[in-house]
């Protein structure tokens, strides 16, 4: 092998490893939720659609990406929030517009479109009074159906997107953690990536959620859990991941500094959004 031959094939070498190896995530660099100068940006549109599984016209906030063009198909994110908010609540805490204009400035995601949906499929959707009521509760598994059979639906015919599953992602904090991955893991022919951020209680217990591993490891395009150090909902993601990790299904698990914060959840969605609807 000549010296020169020997350079390629190092090069070369690199290049695989470079690219096969594993994303390893961390702290998302500073600013990267604030606003920058110069840059384009995204939209933020209310739609109202007709319900069936609920018995009204529900609301849901959509994010198109900068220069967003309606004769081009985009994949799409179901963005969930947690049991004390609304559609309004990453908007309000998260500024995922913020962050996703950043990153597409900087070439590091897909151009997605972000739905942000009320996840609490009930005639009066708001959070107010105990919002630990049952019904209440309730209304957060009943969203299955209203996001199914309603909601993406409505945003494929009024939106220019991809319909196949391998364009369309779940995720979600906290009760929309365990709603992405109840949802996302039970309708795999419909969602090929999936995350939970500090899931919840009312996510499944891993044998419900998985009943046949090596169906779900074909299925999957990604996998993602996180959760904050300080949290106390932690053990609910170790047995989620315990079980992963037992049954040899590939996934990506962030334990990261933080309590059950959007501190920790904008992280989530920094990381996240850079791996979906991407060849890995």
């Amino acid at each position: 092998m000549t010296h020169r031959t020997f350079i390629l094939f190092f090069v070369l070498l690199l290049a695989c490893l470079t690219t096969n190896a594993q994303y390893q995530p961390g702290p998302a660099p500073d600013g990267f939720d604030r606003p920058q100068v110069g840059l384009e940006h995204g939209k933020i549109d209310t739609i109202h659609y007709e319900s069936k599984t609920v018995g009204k016209t529900r609301t849901a906030l959509i994010y198109t990406p900068p220069g967003y063009l309606k004769t081009k198909k985009y994949p799409v994110l179901y963005l969930l929030h947690g049991i004390g908010g609304d559609e309004f609540e990453w908007l309000r805490n998260g500024r995922p517009e913020v962050i996703m204009d950043n990153l597409y400035a900087n070439k590091k995601a897909e151009p997605m479109i972000i739905v942000l949906p009320n996840g609490r499929a009930m005639a009066n959707d708001r959070a107010t009074g105990n919002i630990m009521a049952p019904d209440k509760v309730q209304a957060f598994a009943h969203f299955e159906d209203d996001l199914i059979k309603d909601l993406i639906p409505y945003v494929q015919q009024h939106y220019s997107t991809y319909k196949d599953r391998e364009h369309r992602a779940i995720a979600g904090l906290s009760m929309g953690g365990g709603q992405s991955l109840n949802f996302g893991l039970g309708n795999l022919n419909i969602f090929a990536w999936i995350g939970g951020f500090s899931s919840a209680p009312n996510t499944k217990q891993p044998t419900e959620l998985i009943p046949n591993p090596t169906t779900t490891h074909k299925q999957l395009k990604l996998l993602w859990i996180s959760c904050g150090t300080e949290d106390n909902l932690m053990p609910i993601t170790s047995r989620t991941v315990d079980y992963l990790k037992e049954n040899k299904i590939p996934h990506i698990f962030l334990k990261e500094p933080g309590g059950h914060d959007f501190k920790v959840w904008k992280n989530d969605l920094y990381h996240f959004s850079q791996l979906v609807f991407k060849d890995h």
